[in-house]
């Protein structure tokens, strides 16, 4: 009789076990969502959405004192090993400079006279902009013609005119080296003569 009264004393549970079940259910989905989550992240799985990351493989701004892994080796007799003295002052980072081989000459916009400009041009980049400049001179000096021909008498008599035109100048270059290597990378462009008949 005893054990009739311990049977009827505990009373029955209902539902509980049931909880338990959709509790422990909705864990392990949330831990294997998870797990393929991280397996599709990390790439071991999916393969399809891989991100590839690009490295910026441009020129570098060199810093005054910096080795450039771009320079020509130096030549003998170039004095200590090729080194330039370099100011504490100015900016930062050390510049390279370009001179066209040829002097430009051509007609300006809507007057008989001509314009004759020798040019360098200069940048602050490794020695690939220096090497771009050579490799493209021929496109580059198309632009720069291109540009000298649209340029007026007038505007170009003024300081603040040639400034205008060195700018012009320097943008057209700089299109010329995106278009064909990717990257621009010239800073200014100088007037090493400069002639008006």
């Amino acid at each position: 009789m005893s054990d009739k009264k311990d049977k009827e004393a505990k009373p029955k549970k209902k539902g509980g076990g049931m909880i338990i079940k959709i509790v422990g259910a909705v864990a392990l989905l949330g831990l294997g969502g998870g797990g393929v989550f991280g397996l599709v992240a990390t790439g071991m799985i999916g393969g399809g959405s891989k991100v590839a990351i690009k490295e910026d493989n441009h020129p570098k701004l060199i810093r005054k004192g910096e080795s450039d892994p771009f320079a020509p080796a130096a030549k003998e007799g170039d004095g200590e090993g090729g080194k330039a003295a370099e100011g504490d002052g100015g900016s930062e980072y050390r510049t390279l400079y370009f001179s066209f081989s040829d002097d430009f000459t051509s007609n300006l916009k809507g007057t008989e006279s001509l314009v004759q400009v020798s040019i360098a041009c200069s940048t602050h980049r490794d020695y690939r902009v220096i090497a771009w400049l050579k490799k493209n001179e021929l496109p580059i000096r198309s632009a720069m013609l291109a540009v000298l021909a649209d340029t007026t008498d007038e505007s170009i008599q003024t300081p603040q005119g040639k400034e205008a035109l060195q700018h012009r100048l320097t943008q057209a270059i700089n299109k010329v080296l995106t278009e064909t290597e990717g990257f621009g990378g010239v800073d200014a462009v100088y007037f090493k003569n400069f002639i008006i008949q």
